[in-house]
């Protein structure tokens, strides 16, 4: 597993980052998927997320998983979300990209295989995030959202929080439609900012680490507490998985945080 300098520093947070190595799942799955969602041996994946587990501080009480849909619902992860059924926790699980909490134990994760995951953690208030980002959810700035939700929910302000940019799909290898960049250009994206034109193969490439960290600099959170892993997915694929490389059915990246 990986993890963030800049999370590393604050010693009241546990945080991850996992790569494909460590596991026991086979195939495009091979060999550290954690994720229950992505068509993986049931087994498999439970013995993979125990071998994590082991890693976690005394302090830890739930993994925290969505399933995620590219949109930009967010789970908040409070007393009334601990007070359901283990089952109605995982419905209000369903169809959510970020997860949400000021609660210690709860590791709250995304997953990812290309698209780019975030975590943020506000030192203030006591509170951390973690957002899936495709470019779906980034074009509907799922970022400002949960940024602002955080906010309202916690008096979060940007000068007291950190966010890290994971492994994800850099700029050169996002090779996208023109009804994909022509979404951007509608939603007010500064083009010149994220994307660039191959002369050669003809197509716009977008850049969503940057569109994202865009939207933590706009928010106001400052330069330098925001922390980019600056690894591809699509070129280091044997060592983190990668949609583009082995298809919808394989692993997935886990990034989580937890308040310890």
């Amino acid at each position: 597993m990986l993890g963030y300098e800049l999370l590393s520093a604050y010693p009241n947070i546990f945080h991850f980052v996992t790569t494909r190595n460590g596991g026991v799942s086979e195939g495009s799955y091979a060999s550290f998927n954690c994720s229950p969602y992505c068509g993986d041996d049931r087994e498999k994946v439970i013995s993979n997320q125990k071998r994590l587990m082991k890693t976690f501080p005394a302090s830890f009480r739930q993994l925290i998983i969505p399933r995620q849909v590219h949109g930009t619902d967010i789970c908040v992860i409070d007393q009334a979300f601990m007070d359901l059924s283990p089952d109605e926790q995982q419905n209000k699980l369903q169809e959510v990209d970020a997860v949400i909490t000021d609660v210690p134990g709860y590791c709250i994760c995304i997953s990812t295989a290309d698209c780019i995951p975030l975590l943020l953690y506000d030192w203030e208030s006591g509170s951390v995030a973690a957002i899936h980002a495709g470019w779906r959810g980034t074009v509907q700035r799922i970022t400002s959202q949960v940024l602002h939700q955080m906010q309202s929910l916690y008096g979060s302000s940007a000068e007291n929080m950190v966010a890290t940019i994971g492994p994800g799909i850099s700029v050169s290898c996002f090779e996208v439609g023109e009804e994909v960049y022509e979404t951007f250009r509608d939603k007010g994206f500064d083009l010149s900012r994220i994307s660039f034109w191959n002369e050669t193969t003809e197509k716009h490439h977008i850049d969503l680490c940057e569109a994202n960290r865009i939207q933590l600099l706009d928010f106001g959170i400052p330069e330098k507490q925001i922390q980019l892993s600056g690894i591809c997915t699509y070129t280091q694929d044997k060592e983190f998985f990668s949609a583009r490389r082995l298809g919808i059915n394989s692993g997935r990246i886990l990034s989580g945080i937890m308040l310890i």
